[in-house]
């Protein structure tokens, strides 16, 4: 009995138990040991304890994250820090999309999961891709919605405005939805935008605006000044992608990741 005891009294107050059973703390979910190296690594040009916090995420609420890709980087974030008094939804690529990479974006996504159970077993996977997937949670049920880096994808396919419709669709009247996106400068043609990966913050507003979304606040965390954001790859070139491989990577690793515009909408109570 004793060793019962004080195991359970050791698993009770390991770094793993205060992660996931506490996930009312961002800055335990942030340091704890499921986030790998490489994920870490990345807080400093991602900045999701600030940017989190800037868009009012709190623990006991319901938050889309849309299209977070094969590798789930705000999942591993936003999952156990909901899990156990929030709802954590994962909008992800179609199911039977006829594009290779969305097919293995998800069977990666849900591998990652299913690897440890134990924290991801709450999320909630649904699915967006206009005109056939529009529902990415229950009509009206939502606090947050949050999009990282996935404008430029939906300019290209011409589903921006569908994607902000199910965006304002699922949240409650006032609701927040928050943008971050690579940013480009305002003058850049719409054509150069989509080719270069970076999308003005014009563009972005007029989108939210023409969903019935209210700008609210915006802010400068995610930017990175040393971004000239006019590369040979577009945005691609910079870290993490590098496109280019080792072709000048000495000078974008130094640049770092992306310029981003951070931004807040809300749904209109009336």
């Amino acid at each position: 009995m004793r060793i019962t005891f004080v195991l359970a009294a050791v698993l009770a107050f390991s770094p793993l138990c205060v992660a996931y059973t506490q996930a009312d703390s961002l800055d335990d979910t942030l340091d704890a040991p499921h986030r790998t190296s490489a994920e870490k690594a990345r807080d400093s040009y991602r900045h999701p304890a600030k940017t989190l916090r800037f868009f009012n995420v709190d623990a006991d609420m319901t938050v889309v994250e849309i299209w977070p890709g094969s590798k789930g980087w705000y999942t591993a974030i936003l999952a156990p820090y909901l899990r156990d008094n929030g709802t954590y939804y994962a909008a992800q690529f179609p199911p039977d999309s006829n594009i290779p990479f969305y097919q293995r974006s998800l069977i990666q996504f849900k591998t990652r999961l299913a690897k440890q159970d134990e924290i991801y077993n709450k999320v909630r996977i649904t699915h967006l891709y206009p005109p056939v997937y529009n529902d990415i949670a229950p009509a009206g049920t939502v606090d947050r919605v949050l999009t990282f880096r996935n404008v430029h994808n939906w300019a290209k396919s011409g589903k921006g405005e569908a994607a902000f419709k199910s965006f304002y669709k699922a949240l409650k009247p006032g609701g927040v939805l928050g943008v971050v996106e690579h940013r480009a400068p305002e003058v850049r043609p719409l054509e150069r935008q989509i080719e270069t990966g970076y999308m003005s913050e014009g563009y972005v507003i007029a989108l939210a605006e023409k969903a019935g979304f209210t700008l609210v606040d915006r802010s400068e965390i995610n930017a990175n000044p040393k971004d000239q954001t006019n590369y040979p790859a577009g945005v691609w070139t910079l870290p993490p992608t590098l496109r280019l491989g080792d072709k000048d990577r000495e000078t974008y690793e130094a640049i770092g990741e992306s310029d981003r515009m951070t931004l807040k909408f809300l749904k209109p109570e009336h």
